[in-house]
C-alpha cells in the first residue's frame, strides 16, 4: 500500500485531536482536488464543514452538509475504508442527523464525532503528527 498524503494524515490530526473543522477542511480539500474529486474526500470534508456550522449554532447548514456527506459516504459499503472505521463514521453521522431532525434526543447524539483510525500506519502518522504539534 502506498503511504497516506501528509494532507490526509493532516485532515485527522485537526479532526480528531485539534477538532478545528475549518482548518482540517482546508487540509483535505487540497487533496480532494488533487485526486480528481473523489466522493470519498467529499464525504469527509463535508463531515468536518457540517460539524463546523454546528459548533457556530447553524443547524440548517450542519444538517445540509452532514445528509450531503452521508449520501456520498454510503457510496462505499466496505465497513472499513482508507483507513478509518468507515461504518462507526456513518452511524454518528446519522445520530446528528437524526437530532437535527428533531428524531433523537441529546444524549442519543455522540458528544464530538472522532473519526476511529484502524490503520496503525495511520494512526502511527497522525500521533506523529500530534507530537510534532507540541
Amino acid at each position: 500500500m502506498e503511504p497516506y498524503s501528509p494532507l490526509y494524515i493532516a485532515f485527522f490530526h485537526y479532526f480528531n485531536t485539534v477538532c478545528d473543522y475549518y482548518v482540517c477542511h482546508d487540509m483535505l480539500e487540497e487533496l480532494w482536488l488533487e485526486e480528481g474529486r473523489e466522493p470519498f474526500y467529499q464525504g469527509l470534508l463535508q463531515v468536518a464543514v457540517g460539524l463546523y456550522h454546528l459548533q457556530n449554532d447553524n443547524r440548517n447548514g450542519a444538517l445540509k452538509l452532514l445528509t450531503s456527506a452521508l449520501e456520498k459516504l454510503s457510496l462505499y459499503p466496505e465497513k472499513e475504508w482508507m483507513g478509518i472505521n468507515l461504518d462507526r463514521l456513518k452511524r454518528d453521522v446519522k445520530k446528528v442527523i437524526a437530532f437535527l431532525n428533531g428524531k433523537a434526543r441529546l444524549d442519543a447524539v455522540p458528544e464530538r464525532i472522532v473519526i476511529e483510525l484502524t490503520d496503525p500506519v495511520l494512526r502511527k502518522e497522525v500521533v506523529k503528527m500530534e507530537n510534532q504539534d507540541h
